[in-house]
């Protein structure tokens, strides 16, 4: 057992660590570029991924607050405005169509379905696709709907 008190002992001892990194610090200096590259993609990779979960915690801690309408009630485009014609055939059904009809198509054509139409829209929706933009809106103008009957 030694004699020699701690901090000799611990500085004898980072002494040899010293000695020994020192000797193979060539063999090191070949691959440090690599190891740095490495060690700079790792860390770039970690922080993209905290970034990404941060994020992730944001969007649903937002979406508590988020009351789901995308358009406040006094913006108005071309397309809300009501079609000229009846939007679908009347022999064709509410549903005829459906199936192919785009969001923008959906949101010009909406105004002028009645809250029977709309509500058959949704559950097809609902039942089928399950696309939550469309859910947004076709919800969105059923409560509208019935909060002015």
């Amino acid at each position: 057992m030694s004699t020699y008190p701690l901090p000799i002992r611990v500085a004898a001892g980072l002494a040899a660590v010293t000695a020994e990194q020192t000797r193979r610090l060539p063999a090191q200096l070949l691959g440090l570029p690599l190891t740095v590259a490495s060690q700079a993609l790792q860390l770039s990779m970690r922080m993209q991924q905290q970034i990404t979960e941060l994020a992730i915690r944001g969007d649903e801690a937002l979406g508590a607050w988020d009351r789901g309408e995308d358009q406040p009630e006094w913006a108005t485009f071309d397309e809300d405005e009501p079609a000229p014609a009846a939007p679908v055939p009347d022999d064709a059904g509410v549903l005829a169509g459906y199936e192919g009809i785009t969001l923008p198509q959906l949101r010009g054509r909406l105004r002028g379905f009645s809250t029977a139409e709309v509500e058959a829209m949704l559950d097809h929706e609902r039942a089928n696709q399950q696309r939550p933009e469309f859910l947004r809106m076709l919800g969105n103008r059923l409560e509208r709907l019935r909060t002015e009957n």
